[in-house]
């Protein structure tokens, strides 16, 4: 499940995840080769992830898919967990003397990472069979796992949820509402996102987000702490993502997943919000990080997103039909999923972020 904590580094050792990876082990060099620093093939890989594909209980898609990969290959996968914006942090700081092999964070923050010179294109086996929004241009980055933003509802509390973005400004709201930070999380960034396109721009949207500042309890670097408190009943709405929020359905029965519309008027509307991966610049194992880039979109890892990971395939030609898959189906059935300009997005994300710490004064 989704939990965003300082990072976090974990090895998966023949299948296994335990605490305690040193990185300092893992290298560095600016020999981006086809092996590593010393010209043999790589023995191991270093992902530095946003937070949600792996669980604690070891059960998570991450956890089978990194198991799997190191019984067929003998690589052994070391994995650094953050926030979507703190992955691509950390790799700026370490571009004199590079750890990580792949990144694999959220929009806005791979292109960010793209836009910074810290990915290298390498266009792996099956990403013809992406789509074109959920993939670099210019190869440097592909979708490994779709997913998409949404709103949680207490439904023990709330019968039914709320239906529009006014909705969220009722009374009964108040200290009860929460979303993550935007700038921090990728998430909460993703809140700012779909009000700009809900409202019609950047004014209208603050101008909303300055009158729900009166309803939000306060700033949060963590969206996953959010889906915990709202199956308490600590908050009655929150901010999440579809694949995080379905998952921790199995242990958080008292928590729904709605998507609010503009006006009562309006459909309900989402964006994607895939789990994006890129081949680090100056990777120390290389050769490593793009045999796994060619294991996540294999038809037999992306068949088991849905099954084991409750996301979405990122390939279009796999259709799963599991129990998960259905279920995840019904949840968007009805719903509008528009496409954000990412390009601007990306040129403009520090404004938009400003203007939006000015509107609610955070």
């Amino acid at each position: 499940m989704r939990k965003r904590s300082p990072i976090t580094p974990l090895t998966a050792v023949a299948g296994t995840l335990t605490l305690g990876l040193a990185l300092a082990a893992c290298g560095g060099s600016s020999d981006s080769g086809s092996g590593s620093s010393d010209g043999k093939a790589s023995a191991e890989v270093t992902v530095y992830s946003a937070d949600g594909l792996h669980n604690e209980a070891g059960d998570g898609f991450y956890d089978k898919v990194f198991k799997d990969f190191t019984a067929k290959t003998g690589i052994k996968v070391n994995y650094v967990e953050g926030g979507s914006g703190e992955v691509v942090q950390r790799v700026i700081r370490e571009k004199s003397n590079t750890k990580a092999d792949l990144i694999v964070t959220l929009p806005p923050f791979i292109q960010q990472a793209d836009a910074k010179g810290l990915l290298t294109t390498y266009k792996p086996a099956g990403s013809d069979k992406v789509d074109a929004a959920d993939k670099g241009a210019d190869g440097d980055w592909t979708s490994i796992v779709n997913n998409y933003l949404c709103f949680i509802y207490n439904t023990k509390e709330l019968p039914t949820p709320p239906k529009t973005w006014n909705d969220l400004l009722d009374g009964k709201f108040k200290n009860k509402l929460q979303y993550s930070t935007p700038g921090v999380a990728g998430d909460g960034t993703a809140v700012v996102i779909k009000a700009m396109h809900d409202f019609g721009g950047q004014a209208p949207a603050m101008e909303y987000l300055k009158k729900l500042q009166a309803n939000n309890v306060g700033p949060s670097a963590s969206t996953g702490q959010l889906a915990s408190k709202v199956d308490k009943g600590e908050l009655l709405v929150a901010n999440g993502d579809v694949q995080m929020n379905y998952a921790d359905q199995a242990t958080m029965p008292h928590q729904g997943i709605f998507f609010p519309a503009a006006d009562a008027s309006g459909k309900p509307t989402t964006f994607a919000l895939p789990y994006a991966a890129g081949l680090v610049k100056n990777a120390p194992h290389e050769d490593a990080a793009k045999k796994l880039l060619d294991y996540f979109l294999t038809t037999e890892v992306q068949q088991e997103v849905s099954s084991i990971g409750g996301g979405f395939a990122a390939r279009t030609d796999v259709t799963a039909t599991d129990a998960n898959a259905a279920k995840l189906k019904q949840i968007m059935s009805g719903v509008d999923v528009f496409t954000p300009d990412w390009s601007d997005i990306d040129a403009h994300l520090t404004d938009y972020v400003d203007a939006w710490k000015t509107a609610t004064g955070s």
